[in-house]
């Protein structure tokens, strides 16, 4: 069985050290640095409850000499499961996943950072992956049945204010990479900074090193069944 996943920093070229970041008995997965790079969201594993929950870590440094981690902060806990915080590129909300409203059944809210203030339902028919576009006031985020989405959003005084979501692509992306079933991993999909480009993890690895990059119809099933497992 796999060790608790914490929180690490090291440089994208693989070199330097390997800094540690946090220590807990949870698991943990960062995903979002805030714009000023004081802080870094990330959802943790409440083992009481089996319930991922909403932690920001206070960074001092940078990447040159290197990152002083601070003690993680609570950003949201409740009887739910909260997944994915994602900092606005102002820094002033976290886009994050729910299944609070019914359980098991993820829907996308936003919420203030760092607070006070509520949150604010964006999505109706599911919502996962939620990524903030650079140059636009838009959210975009995965639905039902793999549909990309977006929301144009307006911010009136300290209220966030988002459209009724809208058909992002005709494409679908898959339904398996709307659903929390085998966890949840922002390297599914990402945002180009031009806002208008999607960078997709298509292809899957399965165990054995194959590669799920295609799909099987096959025609007449009832008669093919019959064929290589006739009646006795």
């Amino acid at each position: 069985s796999r060790g608790i996943g914490n929180l690490y920093w090291i440089n994208a070229d693989g070199t330097g050290d390997v800094t540690r970041l946090t220590e807990s008995p949870n698991d943990q997965q960062a995903y979002s640095w805030h714009p000023t790079g004081q802080f870094l969201a990330f959802h943790e594993r409440d083992g009481s409850v089996g319930a991922f929950h909403l932690m920001t870590l206070p960074m001092n440094g940078d990447g040159s000499p290197g990152w002083t981690p601070g003690t993680p902060v609570v950003f949201l806990r409740t009887a739910a499961t909260e997944l994915g915080p994602m900092f606005s590129p102002d820094g002033r909300w976290i886009a994050y996943t729910s299944d609070e409203a019914t359980r098991g059944y993820f829907e996308l809210y936003v919420r203030p950072f760092p607070g006070p203030g509520g949150k604010v339902r964006v999505s109706r028919l599911g919502g996962v992956y939620p990524h903030w576009s650079r140059n636009a006031q838009e959210l975009v985020f995965v639905a039902a049945f793999g549909k990309l989405m977006v929301t144009r959003y307006t911010v009136v005084d300290t209220m966030f204010r988002p459209d009724k979501p809208t058909l992002w692509s005709p494409a679908l992306i898959g339904t398996r990479l709307a659903s929390q079933s085998t966890g949840y991993n922002d390297g599914i999909l990402d945002l180009h900074p031009d806002g208008r480009r999607i960078a997709l993890d298509a292809t899957r690895e399965l165990p054995g090193g194959a590669a799920e990059d295609s799909i099987v119809l096959i025609f007449n099933f009832v008669e093919y069944l019959r064929k290589i497992a006739p009646a006795r």
